[in-house]
């Protein structure tokens, strides 16, 4: 099967033409970051990306992978948030105080409550809580990062790979920016009842009092979590959610040398975000984007549309720098259903693939008569010498 780009409509009123190539243009703005993905929430619309894809320790980061666990568990009903787990002397060794990691002081053999397990994790970055539940819900750690690692790709995250539940060194763990975001964006939208957690100011166990690491919380600018990290190899790394009227943004940065750039570079990018994009409606409900070629069917033409509106956010001052292309596996072969997927309308941002929506087959096409499969086949044979 050939990976077939074809050139469609052009759509001069949005500044968006469907070409078969994509024209490089420079990124609308420039961070230290040594990657970095933004996300608006509503549309999945990426308006920055840089090494989206790059494998990096994941640091603290893991630890949303942790709360999606247990987040999970209690949507369906299999945990409850005054269900209690008691540290083990594993937890409080490596976790605790004695560690010389984040930790919410808990007390070895002590017994606590998931809901201050939670908020030891989200605004502490506690290890000895996360230990205390991996052991808790899978009876070792290690269970519970297979659990980790097979969830993740049950929920989309193709590129991460966890090997403990907190984020502590390990060679076989890593993350990417893209997968981080979409992890922020499903917290957020699938679990509305338990997000809060991540944006608590401060969490108090042990009569210690510790504020939320998030330094993007407390800066009165709309953001509302969700997790920090730190390593020697990747430096310093922030996921970030930020709320403005009826608009949400996902922002998942690594690579910054110090806690300062960290807060400076993910406000700057989270910030631009917001005032530099408008929402733009594509194509509405039912709307042909494009055709596909059909081989042996009544027709040679294959209309393709999506299964919602196709809206996204383009560039205040740039609107020129969107081009898109549909791809499809060639050759499509008669009959074809309609409804079944049959390629994908990506579209870009400068250099950036900014959103990715699957066409589907907008009427079925029919086996035609035995002359059109042959003039077909024939068809489909020159264009396989070219």
């Amino acid at each position: 099967m050939r990976h077939h780009v074809f050139r469609a409509i052009v759509l001069m009123a949005f500044g968006l033409a469907i070409v078969g190539s994509t024209v490089a243009h420079a990124q609308l703005f420039e961070t230290r970051a040594g990657e970095a993905v933004l996300m608006d929430g509503a549309t999945g619309t990426i308006l920055f990306a840089k090494n989206p894809d790059k494998e990096v320790p994941p640091a603290s980061l893991a630890k949303l992978m942790t709360i999606e666990i247990v987040f999970h568990a209690i949507k369906t009903g299999h945990l409850k948030l005054d269900d209690t787990f008691q540290v083990s002397e594993n937890a409080w060794r490596n976790g605790g105080a004695m560690s010389g990691g984040s930790t919410m002081f808990a007390k070895v053999h002590s017994t606590i409550k998931l809901e201050d397990l939670i908020q030891g994790i989200v605004v502490q970055s506690a290890n000895d809580a996360c230990i205390t539940i991996a052991e808790g819900m899978a009876g070792s750690e290690a269970n519970f990062a297979q659990m980790m690692t097979e969830r993740a790709r049950e929920i989309g995250l193709q590129h991460s790979f966890f090997d403990n539940s907190t984020g502590l060194p390990d060679p076989k763990s890593h993350v990417t920016m893209r997968d981080l975001v979409m992890l922020a964006r499903h917290l957020h939208d699938d679990y509305p009842d338990l997000y809060h957690y991540f944006g608590e100011g401060s969490f108090t166990w042990n009569k210690i009092r510790q504020r939320n690491r998030n330094p993007l919380v407390e800066m009165g600018i709309g953001v509302d979590g969700l997790k920090t990290g730190f390593t020697d190899d990747s430096g310093y790394a922030i996921v970030a959610s930020m709320a403005q009227g009826d608009r949400r943004l996902y922002l998942a940065m690594s690579g910054m040398k110090s806690e300062r750039e960290r807060a400076e570079e993910s406000r700057k990018l989270i910030e631009w975000g917001m005032r530099s994009f408008e929402k733009r409606s594509l194509f509405a409900q039912g709307a042909v984007v494009g055709d596909a070629s059909v081989y042996g069917g009544t027709t040679s033409a294959l209309p393709l549309k999506a299964k919602g509106p196709i809206d996204i956010f383009v560039p205040v001052s740039n609107p020129d720098k969107l081009t898109a292309r549909i791809t499809y596996h060639w050759p499509i072969m008669a009959p074809v259903d309609a409804g079944t997927q049959i390629g994908t309308l990506s579209v870009f941002v400068g250099d950036t693939l900014s959103q990715r929506t699957p066409l589907y087959a907008a009427e079925a096409v029919e086996k035609g008569p035995l002359y059109k499969r042959a003039l077909d086949a024939l068809q489909e044979m020159m264009l396989s010498w070219l």
